[in-house]
């Protein structure tokens, strides 16, 4: 077994305008004054990041890296859930994912979905550069608008849809695989990746391709009723990468799952600071623990209640508090005999001399 990595922080959530939000430097020192040991990168907020250099120039990244050393910490993985979403949008949601893009390919589809791959692409290099094995993003939303079949469905469209999701993403897993770097999908709702069925629907039409992974959030489980623990189990070989957001589902006699277009703070299913939600972390980290996951545990804050600058210090000593420092021994080793096949054989009554 090995001790997860942690605590680390996802700094999508605290990148601003403002000092010290603003630059990488600033928020390097904002994140080890919290407690944080590494720090997981945005590559579309050029506030934090140039990916383009990241990808093209080694210097530019042993220079980041150094910055970040400075402060006791690291990068723990590249995230492009931004431009993840792009590779794969249905029409409904061009409008409001235009900004996700640059400027120049903005209301322009086709030209924005080859922009969202190179971006994909430049990802894969520039982790390789870092040293990094493991990236997270997003699958896309081609299937999201038909979730419920009603209208119902027309034959085959789920599974053109799938098929059109391995035909994009086939290739940016090979450029993957050539930068020797996992490419872990966030398993999250309004995405065509949103649970286990679905991750085996693409993961099949991939071909089982070995960088195709999972990064594990169990709020998004929590959301869909799903049970979180059991997905370990399930998922384990596929479970790289792990953010540590809380969450609680308390449906009601007027809204349940889909949250009746609700602000968060009115909805069935909320987003939590570690620690002020329904989920049971000691149980996650166990789990992680005993199937030998060896990544970092990342906090990604979003509460619809709490202050984020508590919420990043109290998820920092949370995360800190539930890593489990795994045993180099067995607790029973003390009792253990030394290894002679004459006493095993004593003991289960074999005579092998009989059988010559």
């Amino acid at each position: 077994m090995r001790t997860i990595k942690g605590p680390a922080v996802f700094l999508a959530q605290f990148a601003g305008d403002e000092a010290p939000f603003n630059s990488i430097e600033g928020l390097a020192g904002w994140a080890s004054a919290k407690g944080f040991k590494g720090v997981q990168i945005p590559t579309w907020d050029k506030r934090v990041i140039d990916l383009k250099r990241a990808a093209e120039s080694q210097t530019y990244c042993d220079d980041y890296a150094g910055k970040l050393a400075e402060h006791g910490l690291v990068v723990t993985e590249l995230a492009s859930h931004l431009q993840g979403q792009l590779v794969a949008l249905h029409p409904a949601y061009d409008h409001p994912a235009d900004s996700f893009a640059a400027p120049e390919v903005r209301g322009n589809p086709v030209a924005r979905q080859a922009w969202a791959v190179d971006q994909l692409h430049l990802a894969a290099k520039a982790s390789r550069r870092f040293g990094i094995d493991r990236h997270v993003t997003f699958s896309g939303s081609l299937l999201w608008p038909f979730l419920y079949p009603y209208p119902q469905w027309t034959d085959g469209l789920i599974e053109d849809g799938f098929d059109e999701q391995a035909r994009r993403w086939r290739p940016i897993l090979d450029a993957f695989d050539e930068s020797g770097v996992d490419l872990c999908y966030e398993i999250h709702p309004a995405e065509d990746l949103h649970d286990g069925l679905t991750f085996e629907m693409f993961l099949e039409r991939v071909g089982n391709h070995p960088r195709c992974n999972i990064m594990y959030d169990p709020s998004h489980l929590v959301l869909q009723a799903i049970d979180y623990l059991a997905y370990i189990d399930h998922y384990h070989q596929r479970i790289k990468m792990f953010h540590v957001k809380d969450a609680e589902f308390r449906p009601d006699g007027k809204t349940g799952a889909y949250g009746g277009f609700q602000p968060w703070i009115r909805r069935a299913g909320r987003f939590r600071s570690p620690g002020d939600g329904q989920i049971d972390f000691k149980a996650i980290f166990s789990k992680l623990s005993g199937y030998d996951f060896d990544g970092w545990a990342v906090l990604e804050w979003e509460c619809c209640l709490k202050n984020s600058e508590d919420g990043a210090a109290e998820g920092a000593r949370f995360i800190g508090d539930h890593i489990i420092r795994v045993s180099e021994r067995a607790f029973d080793d003390f009792v253990k005999a030394s290894a002679d096949r004459t006493i095993n054989d004593a003991i289960l009554g074999i005579d092998r001399r009989a059988r010559s």
